[in-house]
C-alpha cells in the first residue's frame, strides 16, 4: 500500500510538472509528508531525513558564486570578448557561439544563466552576418548542453550526485564527455544540415549593443555587448576569484559549496558585487524544486516504491534496447518538465533496480543514456533553453517561425536522443 502511494505521488509531481507553472518541488514535499506520515506511518524525522542538504548547499553557493559574477557583467564582457574570434568570417559564428555557450554553462552557472547571457548577443550578431536564428539558437543550446554536466556546473552536481547515491561515484569525467560528445554531434549535424558551413567569408561579426530590452536593470552593469570590452577592476577581480576557486575545487579537492560560498562572500565583501542583486538572481525555485524531488524519491526508498516504479520501468525494455527505451522516456518527459529539477533526480537512482529487474546491462551506460536523452530535448521552446532563444529575436515573425522550429526540432531529439544513447553510452562506459 505505502509503496504504491508513494509511486502515484511522483507520478503526479512528474505530471503536474508537465502539465502546470506549479513549483513540483513544493507540491513534491507536501505529498512526501502527507503519503510518508498517514499512509506508510513514517515519522515526520524520517521524511526530514530525505532532504538533500549537501546538495542544496552546494547548488546554492555555486549559484551564488556566478550571480555574483554576472551582477556585475563579467560574464556578458567576456562573452562579447570570445565573440570576437569570429574575425568577420560569419561561417565561424556558429562555431563560436556553441564554444561560448559551452564554456560559460561548463564554469559553473549551467546551460540556463549560459543560453540567457549568450542568447542575446548572438541573435544580434546572427542577423547582421546572415546566419538564421534557427541554426543560432541550436548552436547556443547544444553548446551550453555540452557544457552543462561538468563537475563544477550546477547541473553537472545533481547529476552526479544522483549517481553516486545509486552506487556509481567517482564517474564526473566520463558524465561530462558523454553530454559534451552527444551535444556536439547533434550541434555539428545542425551545422552541415542547415549550411552553416556556406554563409560568406565577409560579414559583419563585430559584437553589437543588445536592444534595450535585453539589457539587465542591475546598477552599475554594463551594456551586454559593447566595442569597448576591457574588463573592469571589479570584472578582472571577479574573473581572478572564480578561476581561484576553480583551481582550488580541482586542483585540492575543495568542497564545491563551501568554496562557492567562501569566494563569494570575497566577491561581496570587495564590493565587486551587489550582495542583494546576488542573491535575488540565485534560482530559488529551482533549489527548492530539485530538492523537494528528492524529498519525494527518498521517501520511494524508503516505502519500496522505487523497487516498483523500477519494475514498471524494466518491463519497457530488454537488457539490449533499455540504453535507448530510457532515453526516450526520459527526453519525452524532459520535453514538457525540468530535466534538473525533474527528471535526473528521479529516474538515475532507479538505475541499480531496473538493471536487477531486466537481469542484466551497464548501470554507468543507462545513466549517461538518462542524461543524454533528457538533455537534447531541452532546446525545444516548451523548455528554459528554447524559451530564451526565442524571446531573443525582436521580430514577432520570426520568432514564431523560430518557436515551431525549434518545437520541432525538440520533438525529434526525443527519438535521436535514444538512438544516439544506444551507440555512444556502452562505448564511453567501457
Amino acid at each position: 500500500m505505502a509503496a504504491s502511494a508513494s509511486l502515484l505521488a511522483l507520478v503526479a509531481a512528474i505530471v503536474l510538472s508537465m502539465t502546470t507553472r506549479i513549483n513540483v518541488g513544493v507540491v513534491s514535499i507536501a505529498l512526501a509528508w502527507l503519503v510518508g506520515q498517514y499512509v506508510a506511518g513514517l515519522p515526520a524525522s524520517t521524511i526530514v531525513g530525505g532532504f538533500p542538504s549537501n546538495l542544496f548547499l552546494t547548488l546554492a553557493g555555486i549559484t551564488l558564486l556566478f550571480s555574483a559574477a554576472e551582477t556585475n557583467g563579467t560574464l556578458e564582457r567576456l562573452a562579447g570578448r570570445a565573440a570576437a574570434l569570429a574575425r568577420g568570417d560569419a561561417r565561424r559564428l556558429p562555431v563560436v557561439f556553441f564554444a561560448i555557450a559551452c564554456v560559460i554553462s561548463a564554469v559553473g552557472p549551467g546551460a540556463i544563466s549560459s543560453v540567457a547571457l549568450v542568447a542575446p548577443l548572438a541573435m544580434v550578431m546572427a542577423a547582421r552576418a546572415g546566419v538564421s536564428p534557427f541554426l543560432t539558437a541550436l548552436m547556443v543550446t547544444n553548446g551550453a548542453n555540452a557544457g552543462n554536466l561538468s563537475p563544477v556546473s550546477a547541473v553537472g552536481v545533481i547529476a552526479n550526485t544522483a549517481m553516486a547515491g545509486a552506487g556509481l561515484p567517482g564517474h564526473e569525467g566520463v558524465v561530462w564527455f558523454a553530454n559534451f560528445a552527444a551535444s556536439g554531434l547533434v550541434a555539428l549535424a545542425a551545422y552541415l544540415v542547415l549550411g552553416g558551413w556556406k554563409r560568406p567569408v565577409e560579414a559583419d561579426t563585430a559584437p553589437a549593443a543588445a536592444p534595450a530590452s535585453q539589457r539587465s536593470a542591475a546598477p552599475g552593469h554594463p551594456p551586454a555587448a559593447g566595442r569597448d570590452l576591457s574588463l573592469s577592476g571589479r570584472q578582472r577581480l571577479t574573473l581572478l576569484v572564480v578561476l581561484a576557486w576553480i583551481a582550488g575545487v580541482v586542483v585540492f579537492g575543495l568542497h564545491l559549496g563551501l568554496s562557492a560560498f567562501a569566494a563569494g562572500a570575497i566577491l561581496i565583501a570587495l564590493r565587486a558585487a551587489d550582495e542583494r542583486e546576488a542573491i535575488r538572481r540565485v534560482p530559488w525555485g529551482v533549489l527548492i524544486m530539485v530538492s523537494g524531488v528528492t524529498v519525494l524519491v527518498a521517501l520511494l526508498d524508503e516505502t519500496g516504491g522505487m523497487e516498483l516504479f523500477s519494475s514498471l520501468l524494466s518491463r519497457l525494455a530488454t537488457p539490449e534496447t533499455v540504453n535507448g527505451v530510457m532515453a526516450f522516456v526520459t527526453g519525452a518527459i524532459s520535453l514538457y518538465s525540468s530535466t534538473s529539477g525533474v527528471v535526473l533526480p528521479a529516474f538515475l537512482p532507479t538505475v541499480p533496480s531496473v538493471l536487477e529487474q531486466l537481469g542484466g546491462g551497464d548501470p554507468l551506460a543507462l545513466s549517461l543514456s538518462i542524461n543524454i536523452g533528457a538533455s537534447l530535448v531541452d532546446v525545444s521552446p516548451l523548455s528554459t533553453l528554447g524559451a530564451l532563444c526565442v524571446a531573443a529575436v525582436p521580430d514577432g515573425a520570426e520568432a514564431t517561425s523560430l518557436f515551431r522550429q525549434l518545437l520541432a526540432w525538440g520533438l525529434v531529439m526525443a527519438p535521436a536522443g535514444a538512438v544516439v544513447a544506444m551507440a555512444l553510452a556502452p562505448v564511453l562506459a567501457w
